[in-house]
């Protein structure tokens, strides 16, 4: 049986891996000739490269890997759990998530582009410079207690996503749909791309912060500074 956790407005799927008659098998790799890893355990690696491609990770977890240069490609992630992970600078791309938790891993610099995320849950990651490009949301999706500091957002889809208790510092939503976006909870003065964000959810008081991220990309002169250094 899975397990939830609410944010807000929103409830995130989690896989249940200590579900009774569930017996996870010790991997040595994620690799596999058959394109499938199922029922597994993988961690305490240091690797060089983790480079996957056309492969489903399912009903899993991954704790403790440490890769260098992390490459996805076409890969199905379902029911899986990384914990205390280092994979920054990792390139996913043209992939499917379901009910996968990221707790406590580093994934900065990373691009993203062409997810699929349904029930999908970041907690305590540093996604810092990360960029998500053409990231689609079909389910819940939660950035929990993130790092997201000049993260970039382009041509996403997140409706049904929440992010809650995050550094957005210089974090930047480029065009995209953000409507049913929750960003209640967070300090919202440094956005970039404000004016894209049409119809997302916020608290009446971080109005002033929108509007303070707003004018500081606007670049506005105020008029009491004109007469300054003359």
């Amino acid at each position: 049986m899975d397990s939830s956790i609410t944010f807000g407005r929103v409830t995130v799927t989690l896989p249940n891996l200590s579900e009774p008659g569930l017996y996870l098998s010790n991997v040595s790799t994620l690799d596999s000739t058959r394109g499938i890893v199922q029922d597994f355990q993988y961690g305490d690696a240091d690797l060089r490269d983790l480079d996957l491609a056309d492969t489903s990770l399912i009903t899993g977890r991954v704790s403790g890997l440490r890769a260098d240069r992390v490459q996805l490609d076409k890969v199905r992630l379902d029911s899986v759990e990384f914990d205390t992970c280092d994979l920054a600078t990792a390139r996913i791309s043209d992939s499917k998530l379901s009910r996968v938790v990221f707790r406590n891993c580093k994934i900065m610099g990373a691009n993203l582009t062409g997810l699929t995320l349904d029930n999908v849950l970041f907690e305590n990651c540093k996604l810092d410079y990360a960029g998500f490009e053409q990231v689609r949301a079909t389910g819940p999706v939660a950035f929990s207690k993130c790092v997201l500091t000049e993260a970039s957002f382009t041509g996403c889809d997140l409706g049904g996503t929440v992010v809650d208790a995050c550094t957005l510092r210089l974090a930047e939503f480029g065009r995209g749909k953000y409507q049913g976006l929750d960003l209640r909870g967070n300090d919202l003065t440094s956005l970039r791309g404000v004016a894209n964000l049409g119809k997302v959810i916020i608290d009446r008081a971080q109005q002033a912060e929108l509007a303070e991220a707003l004018v500081a990309e606007l670049d506005v002169t105020f008029a009491d500074t004109l007469d300054e250094g003359r």
